[in-house]
């Protein structure tokens, strides 16, 4: 398999995860979002959002959109699940994952602020602060969803959920956000980096950082 991604990208970071937790070996290419290249001709015959990620199979065949990816490899893998199989509690996490994925995501998306700068003088402080306030809500927003007592999000193993909040917890830390009220998601935090699929998949360990 490759996997065009970019190594700060937070799509990118839960489909490394999501690889690694079920064992599955693929090749990365980067694709520089900042130089832009997610808009060349043959990346966009690839993906024609002009984002990343994009997993290619070893068939050829071509995915976009990370919890599409997740999901494919979750169906196509069973072990371990990143859902339940009971229907309530798989709606919980995909829930909690969400929140993370729709609320946040898409409005803290480079482009987006890159728009808001050009079209409407938001200022690059402006822009930190965006990214703050849509976190800080959608972090009260998860961690309210979530069960008393477990080790992760909704059990004893990583799950969805935690692949998308461990994603975006790179991004709070990286811009600067009060993570005081967030003591439950700092220990989930904590503990999936001890587990090599995660640490392997953070953003400072791949071959594109800078």
């Amino acid at each position: 398999m490759k996997l065009y991604g970019y190594w700060r990208s937070t799509t990118s970071f839960r489909v490394r995860i999501a690889l690694n937790l079920k064992g599955v070996s693929y090749e990365t290419v980067p694709v520089n979002l900042v130089a832009g290249e997610q808009r060349a001709p043959d990346y966009v015959a690839l993906n024609p959002g002009k984002g990343v990620p994009t997993l290619i199979l070893e068939d050829g065949r071509v995915f976009t959109q990370s919890l599409a990816i997740i999901d494919y490899l979750d169906a196509t893998i069973p072990e371990p699940r990143f859902l339940p199989v009971d229907p309530f509690e798989r709606a919980r996490v995909q829930a909690a994952a969400h929140t993370i994925a729709m609320d946040i995501h898409p409005v803290n998306n480079l482009r987006v602020t890159a728009h808001l700068k050009s079209r409407y003088g938001l200022t690059a402080e402006d822009g930190i602060e965006w990214f703050r306030h849509w976190m800080t809500e959608g972090f009260h927003a998860y961690q309210a969803l979530l069960p008393a007592n477990t080790t992760f999000s909704f059990g004893d193993k990583p799950d969805l959920a935690d692949i998308c909040l461990v994603a975006q917890l790179y991004n709070a830390h990286r811009w600067g956000v009060d993570m005081a009220p967030f003591d439950r998601l700092l220990e989930i935090e904590e503990r999936a980096f001890t587990l090599p699929a995660f640490d392997a998949a953070r953003p400072e360990n791949q071959l594109d950082a800078s």
